[in-house]
């Protein structure tokens, strides 16, 4: 036998100690595999070896403030999916073929998903049941068992189609909320998705016999709103009326808010879409060209109309915003009598660091004012005089107080905060247009909550649209909190500026929106949308009743371009005063002017259109209504031929009824 060489044993020896390595690695990949990856490694398993078709939940249901009315709900229907795996060969044409035919969906594309080589195919998503029993009864005539699946799912429905369309929102194909309460309110309404689990083979074969293990579904939870089904209908109808007799070009929204807690009882928009067709043309127009237009000017014109105005578009407020001005001028005590007469004196203008500032009837100066009369007129060089008094730094802790400088907080998704020149920038012109409501923009929301701290009294309130949240598997209530934001003004304050709102509307610029047998008060606002735009915003806010305010109406109209004008106390105080008609004594809020009510009169609008302004005038008199000239001046008043002047236009419109003694706008 010959002596083992030395290298031969060192390459033994080597050989054994690389062995020796390799199988020290391969038990501590093993070990790893087992104790660290062991839990990851069975769950991918698991899911490989496991076929899960989803439940999805029902989506919470959305009722108006009564609890009663159902604004949004989830419908069952069915989607269809199928296991190629488990489809024989032969039959894999027939139940293509059958599935085409049934659900309305091309044979090839069906016939490629059934002979694919994968688990699961869906073929339909939220098909009715009725379609669905036709597939039942079609596989069980021709005895398939397997390979085609049959689940429940939920489709959302909307009762009312139109109505608060800006407000509820749409979802998408998954049931997600994409817009409005929808969106917003998402993880409360969704629920929680069940599933149907089954063992299978790459292919979608069935692993054992342990059959589907059925994981339910948790529906989501019911939303109580503070929209009130019947309030939102009546303003939605005088808006869409106002909006198409006005022509107004870019629309037109109305909030209707409570004081008290902050509740928003209405807020439409116009125009409106249906919810449950919301990429589709909205209007008849749009409809007509619809199919022609490019994909990109389809998703900017339904952008638009999903947008709610409201709380996302900011807009020049004008002459309303006196109301602000007022209530920081008498919390200051730089007014403590409200009538003193001489107090103030108009001249038709009023220099500011060099500018001249005109007031609206500048050709005809209101001259010596108290207060009350200065807000009743709308005189722009008293609130420019008071804002020059309170100064830039007062005056912008009062835009705070009135939560003017940031968001509501209203819970709805898309809100704009306003647009104010810095506090630090604003010099004695800007202060000045700040004070009669030009020259910065807010939201009509925004506007709405700060008149609604006049209203009840000094104190900031949030807006909320959602009251109740209602949870799906207990039914337990859970109250949505009304919030506050401390005081603003005092109750003495508040209580001066409601009875100067009240005047507004009894004798002053908002004539047009007084109803019998209420005490309403209110404040008018013109401004033009942008600079030389040539366009003009107008808008009437009012509040009632003025003994215990209960509602604040904000109508606001873009680029009125009708006959009536663009005046806000022609235009849009006449919608205040039908909308507070229907819905005060729907409310059931007591009549508290009964002398007012035993002696005004309503009485019906006469068509003056097309007679000459004299014609026009005795016709009105004998109606008990007055004849407002738009656009008349002092110089062009004393010249103009009132026998041959021709009526073009005139707001309200023939058949409207109003009280006796309201002004009806002409325009010649």
């Amino acid at each position: 036998m010959k002596p083992i060489k030395l290298s031969s044993k060192k390459k033994m020896r080597n050989t054994l100690f690389i062995a020796f390595i390799i199988i020290i690695c391969l038990i501590g990949r093993i070990g790893f595999i087992q104790f660290i990856q062991g839990g990851e490694l069975s769950s991918m398993a698991y899911q490989q070896q496991t076929l899960d078709r989803n439940i999805n939940p029902k989506r919470g249901t959305i009722y108006d403030a009564t609890g009663k009315n159902v604004l949004a709900v989830s419908s069952t229907v069915e989607t269809i999916t199928v296991n190629p795996g488990n489809i024989a060969k032969e039959n894999k044409e027939k139940v293509a073929k059958i599935l085409s035919e049934i659900f309305e969906v091309d044979y090839e594309k069906t016939l490629k998903k059934v002979s694919k080589r994968s688990s699961i195919e869906t073929i339909v998503k939220k098909v009715e049941k009725e379609k669905a029993d036709k597939l039942r009864i079609w596989m069980q005539e021709n005895g398939i068992t397997s390979g085609i699946n049959i689940d429940e799912d939920t489709k959302r429905y909307y009762p009312y189609s139109t109505i608060a369309s800006q407000i509820i929102g749409f979802c998408g194909s998954d049931n997600q909320g994409l817009d409005g309460i929808e969106a917003k309110y998402d993880e409360q309404l969704k629920g929680t998705q069940g599933a149907i689990q089954r063992h299978t083979d790459a292919k979608g074969g069935e692993i054992g016999n342990e059959g589907e293990n059925y994981v339910s579904a948790i529906d989501g939870d019911d939303l109580v709103l503070t929209i009130d089904l019947s309030i939102q209908s009546i303003v939605e109808k005088y808006l869409a009326e106002a909006c198409i007799d006005n022509a107004c070009t870019d629309g037109g929204n109305v909030v209707v808010m409570n004081p008290q807690n902050g509740d928003i009882l209405a807020m439409a928009t116009y125009p409106n879409y249906n919810l449950n067709t919301p990429y589709e043309a909205y209007t008849d127009e749009l409809k007509q060209t619809w199919d022609s237009l490019e994909q990109s000017e389809k998703t900017k014109n339904l952008q638009a109309v999903w947008r709610n105005k409201a709380i996302a578009d900011t807009y020049e407020p004008g002459s309303v915003f006196k109301l602000i001005t007022a209530s920081a001028s008498i919390e200051e005590g730089l007014v403590t009598d409200i009538d003193k007469e001489g107090q103030f004196a108009c001249t038709g203008s009023i220099e500011v660091a060099g500018v001249r500032i005109k007031c609206w009837r500048y050709y005809r100066p209101h001259g010596s004012e108290s207060l009350r009369l200065a807000l009743m007129n709308s005189c722009n060089p008293v609130f420019i005089g008071l804002g020059q008094k309170l100064g830039v730094q007062k005056y912008y802790s009062y835009l705070r107080k009135f939560r003017l400088l940031e968001k509501t907080a209203i819970d709805l998704p898309g809100e704009a905060n306003s647009i104010f020149l810095a506090e630090e920038k604003a010099g004695p012109v800007e202060l000045a247009t700040i004070s009669f409501g030009q020259r910065f923009e807010i939201t009509p929301i925004q506007l709405v909550t700060a008149v609604s701290s006049i209203a009840n009294g000094g104190t900031s309130i949030q807006p909320r649209v959602v009251k109740q949240i209602i949870d799906s598997q207990t039914n337990e209530i859970q109250d949505v909190p009304v919030k506050t934001n401390g005081e603003v003004i005092s109750k003495e304050t508040s209580e001066k500026v409601l009875s100067m709102m009240e005047s507004v509307v009894a004798e002053g610029t908002g004539k047009n929106a007084k109803v019998a047998g209420y005490r309403i008060g209110g404040k008018t606002g013109t401004s033009e949308d942008g600079v030389n735009t040539n366009k003009y915003v107008t808008s009437f806010l009012g509040v009632a009743p003025i003994e215990n305010p209960q509602v604040v109406v904000l109508v606001t109209l873009y680029n009125p371009t009708g006959e009536g004008g663009h005046q806000g106390g022609g235009v849009a105080a006449p919608v205040g005063g039908q909308i507070f008609s229907e819905i005060l004594p729907y409310l059931e809020v007591s009549q508290g002017n009964q002398e007012e009510l035993d002696v005004v009169e309503e009485v019906s609008v006469p068509n003056i259109t097309g007679l000459s302004i004299k014609e026009a005038e005795k016709i009105l008199k004998e109606t008990g209504l007055e004849l407002s000239i738009e656009g008349i001046t002092e110089e062009n008043e004393e010249t103009l031929d009132k026998e041959n002047t021709i009526i073009k236009g005139q707001t309200p419109t023939e058949g409207i009824k109003i009280n006796k003694g309201n002004k009806i706008f002409i325009k010649y």
